[in-house]
């Protein structure tokens, strides 16, 4: 298992990925550069900078997407999971397009454009955002919550869905090597019947064989089949994790979801920040960080 570090930390160089977005179907292209300490995540893009925050989240339906005046960019969720679940605390991400390339569906582009760039330290200590009382939402048979924890970020995630998937649960506490070898690779999935509705609402426009799980009753229709046999559980986790990216440094806590979503996971860091449920903390000494916290 690798060590936590406790040094903040960003890429070594800048590497590039390009593909069609899964959503938009328009072609985009994002690159990844390092970042100076205390910069956190930063989507540039058209001349705005935006950064990885759940205030500037303005649509959660499918993606999370943030947004800032005219500028946004969309479906961050996946590659922000693989820069949280590898530890890489800040980095530019300059986007040409409107939306984060699909690639196969998963993670794991992102974990393979990240480790050819690799991560370095940074000479400053790392700021944590640690759970100091549990805090709760819901939505209808859905909920997700936060508790306290001595170290790390624990995750408990299940999921409920007729037919082929049925209930999964996975729990697990988030490393880089658990993140490559048990998250990453998990790709997006969508159910057949629901396509023409999401074609209407302007979503699912890019989504094909090639990067998303198709479900049809009982069938799964990729001609390779599945690559986990709770893959849908556990693309819901890398979900998580790519969300909760977006509390603007690692969590010490435990979550857990029960019929989650990127709504239900804003939410929840909302309530968290209302309820004053975190508190900054520095990662070697685990003392009171730096108060200067840059907001977006």
């Amino acid at each position: 298992m690798t060590a936590a570090r406790a040094a903040q930390t960003t890429l070594a160089r800048a590497v590039t990925l390009s593909g069609r977005g899964v959503h938009g179907d328009r072609e985009s292209r994002v690159t990844l550069a390092p970042a100076a300490p205390h910069s956190g995540i930063v989507f540039s893009l058209g001349g705005a900078e935006l950064r990885a925050d759940w205030r500037v989240v303005d649509a959660t339906q499918l993606r999370t997407r943030l947004s800032v005046g005219a500028a946004s960019v969309s479906t961050v969720e996946h590659l922000l999971a693989a820069l949280s679940g590898l530890g890489v605390d800040n980095a530019l991400v300059l986007v040409e397009g409107d939306e984060v390339p699909a690639m196969d569906g998963s993670a794991q582009a992102f974990v393979a454009a990240i480790d050819e760039a690799g991560v370095v330290d940074l000479p400053a200590p790392r700021a944590l955002l640690q759970v100091v009382h549990a805090v709760r939402v819901s939505h209808g048979a859905g909920w997700a919550e936060l508790a306290p924890a001595d170290s790390g970020l624990s995750l408990d995630v299940e999921i409920a869905f007729e037919g082929l998937i049925g209930r999964q649960r996975r729990a697990l506490t988030l490393t880089p090597d658990h993140f490559r070898t048990e998250l990453a690779r998990a790709r997006s999935f969508g159910f057949l019947r629901d396509a023409e509705r999401l074609w209407r609402e302007g979503l699912a426009l890019g989504a094909s064989l090639d990067n998303t799980v198709v479900l049809d009753g009982e069938t799964v229709l990729n001609p390779q089949g599945l690559r986990f046999a709770d893959e849908c559980v556990r693309h819901k986790m890398l979900d998580v994790v790519g969300d909760l990216a977006l509390a603007g440094a690692p969590l010490v806590g435990a979550f857990r979801s029960y019929r989650g979503g990127h709504a239900l996971n804003m939410a929840l860091l909302e309530a968290a920040a209302r309820e004053g449920a975190l508190t900054w903390r520095e990662a070697a000494s685990v003392a009171e960080a730096p108060a200067r916290h840059p907001s977006p």
